[in-house]
C-alpha cells in the first residue's frame, strides 16, 4: 500500500533576481538529484480507540537526520499537533499534510470523503529521503585526505547520514550540521511529500506519468506544493524551485503573489478546506515554456568551498538598491532581460539544428568539445556546421553579457553576486576546452558555480576544478519533474557496490 514519489532539485541558470517580478522570465533546469517521500498507513487497520474518530496519528521519519516525529492530526479542523521533541519538527511537511487533506475534502464528494476519513484513521507513516547531492560532504572528504573529485562523492553510500556538530554530539538535542549545495532541497522535499500524499489519498493519479506535463493532476500537485512551501517559509517567493520540482526543466514566469492571499484567512479562523478550495480556484497565472539543454550538452555543478551566502539578505540588498536608484536599476534589469532572452534563443536554435541535421550538429559538438572556444570557428566547413558554431558562440557571448550585468548589479547593491574569487574561477572555466559557458546559479554568491559542457569534456573540467580546490558534484540535468516510483529507493540501492568510505 506504500506510495513512493520523488521530485528533483534545481539549478536556476538565468533569471536570478529578475524572476522575483512578473513578467521577467528565468530558465530553471531540474536535476538528477531527487527527494523521495514514502507514504503508507501507520496501522494495518483502524484502531478501536481512534479518539472517537476525531484525531489520527502521523509519523514523520527522516533517517538521514536520525529524526522521528509524532503528531496528532485533528480530522475536525486539520490542525497538526506535534507530540514529540520540537527539535525534530519539519515545517514544510507540517504544512503539506493539512493542506493536502484540505484539498482532498474540497474536491471530494460525500462517498469519497467517508473513504478518506477511514484511510486517515489508519494513520499516516511518512518517510523522507534526499539524495546525497543536496548536501555538502566536502569537509568530510577533505578530513579523510581524499581527493576533491566526483569519484570520492560517488563512493559515499546512498542517502548518507548528515553529520552532526562535534561540540554538540554529547548533548541530547544536538542539531545536524546540514551544509547544503543550493539545489532547492525544501522545494523538492515539499513537492515529493505533497505528490505522494495526494496519490495515496486518491486525489490525483500519477501512475501513468509518461511525463504528461499538461496534466491537471500535476497542476493540483503544483498549487498545493507552492502553498505549503510559501506558508512554511513565511513568505511568497517566486516559486521557480517548486515549479521545476513538479514540471522539470522549463522557462518560468512567476505567479502573482495575491493568488495566495486567501491562505492568510486560515490564520483568521477560516476552515482550511474553504481556504484550499479558494486557492485551487484562484487565477494561477504563472507561465511555463518547455526548455532543456540541447543534445550532447551537460550541466556541471561545482562547490568552491569558499563559504556560503545568505540568499534572503542578498535579495534584500538588491531590492533596497532598486528603491534608491530606480532609473539605473530598471536599465540594468532591462539589459539583463534582453541578455537572458538572447541566451534562450541561441539554445533553442541549437536544439532545432540538432533535430534538423543531427550529423552536422554532432560533428561540430564532438570537435568543439576537444578545443577552446577561439578555435571553434575553424570547425565549420559547410553551412549547416557554420550555423551550429555561430549559435554556440552566440550563447557564450550572451552568458558573458549576463555575468557582466550581474556583477555590476552586485557592486551597485553592495553584495557579492559574482565575487572576485568566482570571477577568476568562471573565467578560467570558460577558457577550458569544450566549455560552452559558466556562471553563478540563482542569486549568486560563494555557494556554487555551474558550467555547460560539450560532449565528454565535463570529465576534464571536473579534474581541472579539483586542482583549483573546487569539488565537481555528481549533479546533471534531468528534465523530468515529479514522478511516481516503483519502490523504496533504499531497496533499489542494495545491489549497489558497498562503499569503504564511512562518514561519521
Amino acid at each position: 500500500m506504500a506510495v513512493v514519489a520523488s521530485a528533483p532539485g534545481k539549478v536556476l541558470m538565468t533569471g536570478g533576481y529578475l524572476i522575483l517580478e512578473r513578467p521577467n522570465a528565468g530558465v530553471v533546469l531540474s536535476t538528477n538529484a531527487r527527494f523521495y517521500a514514502i507514504v503508507k498507513p501507520l496501522y494495518d487497520e483502524i484502531k478501536h480507540d481512534s479518539w472517537a474518530w476525531v484525531w489520527t496519528d502521523v509519523k514523520l521519519t527522516s533517517p538521514q537526520l536520525s529524526r522521528e516525529s509524532m503528531y496528532k492530526l485533528s480530522l475536525k479542523n486539520l490542525m497538526l499537533q506535534c507530540v514529540s521533541s520540537s527539535e525534530s519538527r519539519n515545517p514544510f511537511v507540517e504544512q503539506a499534510v493539512p493542506y493536502v487533506i484540505a484539498a482532498a475534502l474540497a474536491l471530494f464528494d460525500k462517498d469519497k470523503t467517508d473513504a478518506l476519513n477511514k484511510l486517515l484513521l489508519q494513520g499516516l507513516d511518512i518517510t523522507i529521503l534526499g539524495c546525497n547531492d543536496f548536501y555538502s560532504y566536502r569537509n568530510q572528504i577533505e578530513a579523510r585526505g581524499l581527493p576533491l573529485t566526483p569519484e570520492s562523492l560517488a563512493a559515499l553510500p546512498p542517502f548518507t547520514s548528515i553529520t552532526f556538530n562535534a561540540e554538540e554530539q554529547n548533548g541530547q538535542n544536538c542539531k545536524p550540521e546540514v551544509a547544503k549545495t543550493g539545489l532547492g532541497s525544501s522545494a523538492a522535499m515539499t513537492t515529493a511529500v505533497v505528490a505522494a500524499l495526494l496519490h495515496y489519498l486518491g486525489v490525483v493519479d500519477l501512475s501513468p506519468l509518461s511525463k504528461f506535463e499538461g496534466s491537471a493532476d500535476l497542476d493540483v500537485v503544483h498549487i498545493i506544493a507552492q502553498t505549503a512551501h510559501c506558508i512554511a517559509q513565511g513568505k511568497v517567493g517566486s516559486g521557480f524551485d517548486v515549479s521545476s520540482a513538479v514540471y522539470g526543466s522549463h522557462r518560468y514566469v512567476r505567479f502573482s503573489p495575491d493568488v495566495l492571499s486567501s491562505a492568510q484567512d486560515a490564520a483568521k479562523g477560516t476552515p482550511l478546506q474553504e481556504v484550499m478550495a479558494a486557492i485551487l480556484k484562484g487565477k494561477w497565472d504563472h507561465e511555463r515554456t518547455k526548455f532543456s539543454l540541447p543534445p550532447l550538452m551537460n550541466l556541471l555543478l561545482g562547490e568552491p568551498g569558499t563559504g556560503g551566502s545568505s540568499t534572503p539578505s542578498m535579495v534584500g540588498a538588491v531590492k533596497r538598491w532598486q528603491k534608491s536608484d530606480p532609473a539605473k536599476a530598471q536599465e540594468t534589469w532591462r539589459k539583463l532581460s534582453e541578455a537572458n532572452s538572447k541566451l534562450e534563443i541561441q539554445f533553442n536554435i541549437l536544439s532545432k539544428l540538432a533535430e534538423e541535421n543531427c550529423n552536422a550538429y554532432k560533428c561540430v559538438i564532438d570537435k568543439c568539445s576537444e578545443q577552446k572556444s577561439e578555435k571553434w570557428i575553424e570547425q565549420s566547413i559547410e553551412p549547416s556546421q557554420e550555423a551550429v558554431v555561430k549559435a554556440l558562440l552566440g550563447a557564450r557571448s550572451a552568458m558573458v553579457e549576463i555575468r557582466n550585468l550581474m556583477h555590476q548589479m552586485g557592486e551597485a547593491a553592495g553584495v557579492p553576486i559574482e565575487p572576485e574569487s568566482q570571477t577568476r574561477l568562471l573565467d578560467a572555466t570558460m577558457d577550458m576546452e569544450g566549455v560552452l559557458l559558466a556562471g553563478v546559479p540563482g542569486a549568486g554568491g560563494f555557494d556554487a558555480v555551474f558550467a555547460v559542457t560539450l560532449g565528454d569534456s565535463g570529465n576534464n573540467v571536473a579534474k581541472a576544478w579539483s586542482s583549483l580546490n573546487v569539488l565537481a558534484l555528481l549533479v546533471r540535468e534531468d528534465p523530468h519533474g515529479v514522478s511516481l516510483e516503483t519502490a523504496d529507493p533504499r531497496t533499489e540501492e542494495i545491489t549497489a557496490t558497498v562503499s569503504a568510505v564511512h562518514i561519521e
